[in-house]
């Protein structure tokens, strides 16, 4: 079947790209495959992509802060604006995201269009394999607690902390929003490889991703906009949070398996 022509085709890929493939290779022990050009503009495309998803959560951050110290600064004990600012910031944000996962999946279809054959796996990798149990436990725990942390800041009888509250709500609401949106792109987005090996690579990039998800960086930035106006049991509460969830990060990473045997044993059940 003659394929029409490529509108918007990618440029070659570069050298550098093609080195960084067979650095990646070589970190998940895939010993024997070849960093070929599909895997390196893949990993190229992820990598500028992370990069805009960092950008945009820094931006989150940013912006929560701006509206904090707008709406709650001087005098005046509430203006609202700052708050619908920082809602349709968010709107944005989460536009932005969606742009950016849907530039992804262009750039893989284009890939996917090029290639002389399509390896498929039988099964699309569910979030037990792509995310796991314990990271799915650890990814709601944290946001939840983040949650419960902010949503107690209402209780307090001060109005300037139940009204940062707000914004701290608004903030996570935002970010656990974006990462629901990356999360239902790797689950769904169509496998993209030509052989056993690409195959392999899709999968882990995968689990890779889906674990990067899962750091709550957000939700450990935004409870500092609190700091120093809430009482002192709300500061020992967000301080035992942090910690607990840090620890629980790192024993995370440290005891459950590698990415790369996670996409073997997903691709052992073919």
């Amino acid at each position: 079947m003659t394929r029409e022509p490529l509108p918007d085709t990618d440029p070659p890929t570069r050298t550098a790209d093609q080195v960084m493939a067979g650095e990646w290779l070589a970190r998940h022990d895939q010993i024997g495959a070849h960093p070929t050009p599909l895997l390196a503009s893949r990993l190229a495309v992820r990598r500028r992509a992370r990069l805009a998803t960092y950008v945009i959560l820094a931006a989150l951050i940013i912006v929560s802060a701006l509206a904090a110290t707008s709406a709650f600064g001087g005098l005046q004990p509430y203006r609202p604006l700052p708050l619908l600012a920082l809602t349709v910031a968010v709107a944005g944000l989460l536009l932005a995201q969606s742009l950016l996962d849907r530039w992804v999946r262009r750039v893989d279809q284009r890939a996917g269009a090029t290639l002389s054959r399509r390896a498929a796996h039988p099964i699309q990798p569910g979030w037990r394999t792509v995310l796991g149990r314990p990271y799915a436990v650890f990814a709601v725990a944290t946001s939840a607690g983040a949650m419960v942390l902010a949503a107690s800041a209402l209780a307090v009888p001060e109005p300037t902390v139940r009204q940062l509250a707000v914004v701290v709500l608004i903030g996570l609401l935002g970010a656990t929003a974006i990462t629901a949106m990356q999360l239902r792109h790797l689950l769904r987005f169509p496998v993209v490889a030509e052989d056993e090996e690409s195959l392999t690579a899709d999968v882990i990039m995968r689990v890779e991703d889906a674990r990067e998800l899962t750091t709550p960086n957000v939700q450990w930035s935004l409870p500092v906009v609190l700091f120093g106006t809430a009482p002192g049991w709300w500061n020992a509460a967000a301080v035992a949070y942090i910690v607990l969830s840090l620890a629980a990060c790192v024993a995370l990473h440290a005891r459950t398996p590698s990415c790369a045997t996670v996409a073997r044993r997903a691709m052992s059940v073919r």
